[in-house]
């Protein structure tokens, strides 16, 4: 039976269920068997990851070809211009390419669980907060995105992944939900 596991991955979890050190991983907090990350999640970021012990499934969320849509929460240094967040909307240089074009929005800071350790804030620079969806995967990309309009990330949760959200979920936990059928 294909299975398809919602995660809230806390802050500084690996995206593995092996590890090294004294890292968390994934098997600190889930302990089904054959179920694995469909695409991975930085180690100091938070948020949705899917899992799922379906091939299939795996290779239509993970394969950029699919072009599925992620949304993320995002913690910058200082307010944006209007001008920046075109950059954004219109896809930014990065060392390996132009990436393709983000939907972003200014938000207000979102109810969200408090990060341990929290970030560090600076008086004298403020932050804000996008709302910010690609169609592409890159290593590390919304934190380069970022810092490459001037504007580093300080904090970034994945909410949603295509259809599926993080909905209610806090840091750890997970829901089991219904499996798409193979198409």
């Amino acid at each position: 039976m294909d299975r398809l596991i919602l995660f809230n991955k806390p802050f500084q979890v690996m995206c593995q269920f092996t590890g090294e050190g004294d890292r968390a991983t994934l098997s600190d907090y889930i302990h089904l068997p054959e179920v694995y990350p469909a695409g991975r999640l930085d180690f100091d970021s938070e948020g949705l990851l899917l899992l799922t012990n379906a091939g299939w499934l795996q290779h239509r969320i993970a394969d950029p070809k699919h072009k599925l849509p992620k949304t993320y929460l995002v913690q910058i240094e200082r307010f944006p211009t209007n001008q920046v967040l075109q950059q954004l909307r219109h896809g930014v240089k990065l060392s390996d390419g132009m990436t393709r074009p983000a939907k972003v929005e200014l938000i207000e800071e979102p109810a969200l669980w408090p990060r341990i350790p929290p970030i560090r804030e600076r008086k004298t620079v403020p932050t804000a907060w996008l709302r910010l969806t690609i169609t592409e995967g890159r290593n590390r990309q919304v934190r380069r995105m970022t810092a490459a309009i001037g504007h580093p990330t300080l904090r970034l949760i994945r909410e949603k992944i295509g259809d599926w959200e993080l909905g209610g979920l806090q840091p750890g936990e997970w829901k089991e939900v219904q499996c798409p059928r193979r198409s």
